[in-house]
């Protein structure tokens, strides 16, 4: 997409977690990747969403409910039963048949012919950053690395609207990816190497993409 639709694509994601139920509570979010560096046109949008989970979720009669009617587990206990309630479009469930909140947060926030790929965790972007690469060097899975280069754009129910401008008009500075995984303490001998499989890996995807991590 050329970067006036992918800005318009992170708005809208801004303007959903803002003003409607989500599945669970969203405590952050980010973009990363293209998009922060001031590409265009943007390959693929990268957003990344932390997510809490649910404390107060045991609505055991919703749970039921759409047992019998999606044939899904877990409403009311891994997502949210009044969100299901407003949006039964977007549940969605992992192979064991239950709800699935990154799954869920993604058929609410990206539609499904855009080259946009969402993260979900339970921990800030930062920190993830640092686990993903530590675990990544570990088992030398180097496509399994998260961009470091991320801009946040809205935390703990407030949008940062001089980090939107700053997106918007491209001035945000990073450095490349081989630079900044070496700042994160990657052996310089293998930043190039890793680059290129993390650049490879998002070459393969295609349309909407999810992913999923707990840390």
């Amino acid at each position: 997409m050329n970067r006036d639709e992918a800005i318009e694509r992170v708005e809208d994601i801004l303007a959903a977690v803002e003003d409607e139920t989500m599945p669970v509570p969203v405590r952050e979010v980010w973009v990363y990747g293209d998009v922060a560096l001031g590409l265009d046109p943007v390959e693929r949008l990268d957003v990344y969403v932390t997510k809490d989970i649910l404390l107060r979720g045991d609505d055991g009669d919703a749970a039921e409910r759409f047992r019998k009617s999606h044939g899904v587990e877990g409403v009311g206990r891994t997502v949210r039963a009044e969100w299901a309630e407003q949006y039964p479009e977007y549940i969605r469930a992992n192979d064991s048949g239950h709800a699935a909140p990154e799954k869920c947060l993604a058929a609410h926030l990206l539609p499904e012919d855009e080259p946009v790929h969402l993260e979900v965790c339970n921990s800030s972007f930062e920190d993830n950053v640092t686990q993903r690469l530590k675990g990544a060097i570990e088992r030398e899975t180097y496509e399994q690395i998260l961009d470091p280069r991320g801009v946040c754009l809205w935390a703990e129910g407030q949008r940062s609207d001089e980090a939107l401008r700053k997106l918007r008009e491209s001035e945000l500075a990073f450095p490349t990816l081989p630079d900044a995984l070496e700042m994160l303490g990657m052996d310089e001998s293998k930043t190039d190497e890793a680059a290129q499989a993390v650049e490879s890996y998002r070459k393969r995807q295609e349309g909407a993409t999810v992913r999923g991590d707990v840390v």
